[in-house]
């Protein structure tokens, strides 16, 4: 009787035990926030990864700003945008 006492005693203990850790194998993380500094620009480096082919372009491009720059003015077109632009200084 004393050995059936014993057997159901550490059976008694194991279940209780085994329960209990069970019970630990479980555990909660927070999570991780990463703040970077926020005084430093936010820069985006493209790099290329292949070399670029040789353009055809020899020399100026063909419709520059500094074609249309050096054109001649008209002069209707002019004395109405020199109008404009003091119409909208004289309202400032």
């Amino acid at each position: 009787m004393r050995c059936i006492s014993r057997i159901y005693l550490i059976g008694l203990l194991l279940i209780v035990f085994l329960g209990s850790a069970g019970a630990e194998d479980r555990i909660n993380l927070e999570g991780t926030s990463i703040i970077g500094n926020s005084e430093l620009p936010k820069v985006l480096y493209i790099v290329p990864w292949k070399k670029a082919p040789i353009g055809d372009l020899v020399g100026r491009p063909v419709e520059s700003l500094l074609d249309e720059v050096l054109s001649p003015l008209d002069r209707d077109i002019f004395r109405r945008e020199i109008s404009y632009y003091q119409l909208l200084n004289a309202k400032q």
